[in-house]
């Protein structure tokens, strides 16, 4: 009976999730689709996030044009695989959202998260990230980017002052795209507060950035 409470369980919330979405869809003029996509991982190489594990798809889809800008925002799975101590294979589902935010000008690699205990770990034997100017803002998040000057550049003063008072998601650049995610689902409210964090600091991209990057 258990068993069969959590599949009707499982049922009743993913019919409901898909509700509550198909809402936002249509409050912001979006495309929800509920089905499977198979190819994120292909189109968007650049994202790590995207690349864990088998049986990668996305699902829950909302897409279109978010404040002018193109917008995906989606659920995804991937699973993973191990072996009790019985040699026995067990197999992992694993779940988490994400947020996709079109750029008006070519980006680079960069990488930014919330910094965790493990990463002070790493600091302390010499596996730095990147570390600002501000104390508090190095403290908070670990950076890293293969241009250290295009990190810089990237998040200044003030970029830095909007990420400390914003949500805080996983974030990384592509060559036109950011994409903002967590580890588990997002709440409704959580793809839009992801969708802000990613156009504040697109918005706050310097003018000289701007030009430099369009080749003006």
């Amino acid at each position: 009976m258990v068993v069969v409470g959590l599949a009707a369980w499982s049922i009743y919330a993913a019919r409901k999730r898909r509700e509550e979405l198909s809402r936002l869809a249509k409050s912001r003029g979006l495309h929800f689709d509920p089905g499977r996509n198979y190819g994120y991982d292909a189109e968007f190489p650049g994202f790590s996030c995207l690349q864990r594990g088998s049986r990668r798809y996305a699902y829950n889809i909302l897409s279109g044009e978010w404040d002018d800008r193109q917008f995906l925002g989606f659920d995804y799975h991937y699973a993973t695989h191990s072996t009790d101590s019985k040699g026995r294979r067990k197999t992992h589902h694993h779940h988490f959202s994400a947020v996709i935010l079109g750029s008006d000008v070519p980006l680079e690699p960069l990488f930014l998260r919330p910094e965790g205990f493990f990463d002070k770990l790493k600091e302390f034997v010499g596996f730095d990230d990147i570390d600002f100017e501000s104390t508090e803002f190095s403290k908070a998040f670990y950076v890293k980017a293969a241009d250290r000057k295009w990190a810089f550049d990237v998040i200044h003063q003030r970029t830095m002052e909007f990420l400390l008072a914003s949500p805080r998601f996983h974030m990384e650049f592509g060559e036109r795209w950011v994409i903002a995610h967590d580890r588990s689902r997002f709440s409704v409210e959580e793809f839009s507060r992801a969708t802000d964090v990613i156009r504040g600091v697109l918005d706050r991209l310097p003018d000289y950035i701007k030009k430099q990057q369009r080749g003006d």
